[in-house]
């Protein structure tokens, strides 16, 4: 099998981050180049993932046909075959159409665009000192979901680590958080994990939450006009609680990933309220945990704030690929186990 061919504006790499509510496409066409024409669509306006590419290429792309494809999916991949958690999307990157579809988790191609984000257009601090140089790093993220990953250091690169972080139980420390989850348990939710709270439907169960503690009537709203009301004190708090309940989760996937290369906060909603975090409690609640002593005031907090990076990602998973030279397998066919690929990525 020959080895992925090099981007051309004739025949270029598709890159893709599909999310449980929008997918964003883009196509780089030179080697170690940025994503271009890319687009967003919304997922519920296609029947599935082929249906959107298909779309994007006809309508955005001139109907060319990539030589090669990475897409980020916001959910579990095993080989060739994903599932989107927070939609009925599923299926084979076979499906597709395209000669070669590498698929990896949205947070997998996140972390793997750490080492290419720099600058203000790229990266706000929320917090601590410089990230360590050559150590681990985490990024997480509250959207549709809560997705978490983590960048570890290899021989000569990185390999990136997802995972299902999202779903550990919520990081309740407060006695008002404790009483929102009380109540929301007893309005009807038998469990409440972490995504539950940190996500766009979270910001809104949130809210919810809160107002039935507080015993206020609370029309229920959408997690972007929480988000902008900053004059309604009910939306106010929801934001605030919001940033304590993120800081302490940031500090257990810090300490349980040991992430003294930083941790990295991106998904839709961080870059809408980076000066309310900045604000909050998030960066204290990160550092509350006093044990080990001092150990997470020397980890770096930092926001993503670049446009599409989980698509940078994917790019650079294509783009070491092709410096490799490494010939990618065919397409698993269906009830097939996809064959192994290499998981790091250069520096």
């Amino acid at each position: 099998m020959s080895a992925i061919e090099t981007p051309s504006a004739r025949d270029p790499w598709l890159v893709a981050d599909v999310g449980g509510t929008n997918a964003r496409f883009g196509l780089v066409t030179r080697p170690g180049g940025r994503p271009e024409r890319v687009v967003v669509v919304r997922g519920g306006e296609y029947d599935g993932l082929a249906d959107a590419v298909h779309d994007y290429l006809r309508l955005h792309a001139g109907g060319v046909r990539p030589g090669a494809a990475c897409l980020a999916i916001a959910g579990p991949v095993h080989g060739d075959r994903y599932r989107l958690t927070n939609t009925d999307w599923a299926g084979t990157g076979a499906g597709l159409g395209i000669p070669y579809v590498e698929l990896l988790n949205d947070f997998e191609a996140l972390a793997l665009s750490l080492p290419r984000l720099a600058g203000e257009q790229d990266l706000a601090s929320l917090g601590g000192p410089a990230p360590a140089p050559g150590m681990v790093k985490a990024v997480l993220g509250p959207g549709t979901g809560l997705g978490v990953a983590a960048l570890v250091p290899a021989r000569g690169g990185w390999v990136p680590v997802p995972g299902e972080g999202g779903h550990v139980s919520a990081p309740v420390v407060t006695d008002l958080e404790i009483e929102v989850i009380r109540a929301l348990r007893a309005d009807g939710m038998a469990f409440v994990d972490a995504e539950h709270l940190l996500s766009g439907p979270g910001l809104a169960r949130l809210r919810h939450g809160l107002a039935l503690v507080e015993g206020v009537a609370a029309a229920p709203l959408p997690a972007a006009e929480i988000v902008a009301r900053v004059d309604d004190s009910l939306c106010s708090r929801t934001v605030s609680v919001f940033c304590g309940l993120l800081g302490s989760f940031a500090a257990n996937v810090a300490l349980t990933l040991g992430a003294h290369g930083g941790v990295y906060l991106g998904g839709g909603i961080v870059p809408r309220i980076v000066r309310r975090i900045r604000d909050s409690d998030f960066r204290r609640r990160f550092e509350a945990n006093l044990v080990p002593s001092g150990y997470l005031s020397g980890i770096a907090t930092t926001a993503i704030v670049a446009e599409q990076p989980a698509l940078t990602g994917a790019a650079a998973w294509l783009g070491q690929r092709h410096a490799d030279r490494t010939p990618l397998p065919p397409p698993a066919r269906s009830g097939e186990a996809a064959s192994p690929r290499p998981r790091s990525i250069a520096p």
